[in-house]
């Protein structure tokens, strides 16, 4: 079977990557909100998966474990979705598979899979040209402040005001980061002016 052998492929890179021993630390509830994160972003309902958030608050409960790994994790996972998606796998298909191909996978993390794909795998419709359409990352939010430059190495005394931007995005593969620059006044302006240009040609449209 085609899907079979796709999800081997993603295990057999769960597996040399070490991501598998990863997933046995992470407990089940966090599992949980993951595997629930990555349908509903499959279904089109939230931008990306925040792994970053996530990965804080595992941290917070004792657990070490990277966003990266997590990332990672998270692309597989979304990758067997999408796959058993595609081929109208049932759960039962996919249970069978995901023990047939990996004995790392750890069973609690089996037991959410299946619970996930049992409650909500047939709500997600993935097209044939999904993979196309998410060639580029997307705009989730902005956040900007206000901030005086009191000092450098070079200078004691700066008293420049900038402006902080952090925009969040989530990149192709469905993971929400945060971008941060600073821009002086004058460069702020010009940013605000495209904003306004951008604004009037979207109101002729």
């Amino acid at each position: 079977m085609a899907a079979g052998s796709a999800v081997v492929r993603a295990l057999e890179t769960l597996d040399g990557g070490g991501a598998a021993d990863k997933i046995n630390l992470i407990p089940q509830d966090f599992f949980a909100e993951l595997c629930e994160q990555i349908i509903q972003h499959l279904n089109h309902k939230i931008p990306g998966v925040n792994t970053a958030e996530l990965c804080q608050r595992i941290q917070t409960s004792g657990i070490e474990i990277g966003v990266g790994d997590l990332a990672k994790i998270a692309n597989i996972v979304s990758f067997l979705f999408s796959t058993a998606a595609r081929n109208n796998l049932s759960t039962e298909e996919l249970i069978a598979t995901l023990g047939n191909a990996v004995s790392a996978l750890p069973k609690h993390a089996l037991q959410v899979i299946r619970h996930v794909w049992n409650e909500q795998g047939k709500s997600i419709s993935v097209s044939e040209d999904a993979g196309n359409m998410a060639t580029v990352g997307q705009f989730v939010d902005i956040k900007w402040k206000l901030g005086v430059a009191m000092s450098s190495d070079t200078c004691r005394s700066l008293k420049y005001p900038y402006v902080t931007v952090t925009l969040t995005v989530a990149d192709p593969s469905g993971q929400i980061t945060d971008k941060t620059f600073e821009m002086t006044i004058p460069q702020f302006k010009n940013f605000f002016r495209q904003f306004k240009e951008m604004a009037a040609v979207l109101e002729t449209v």
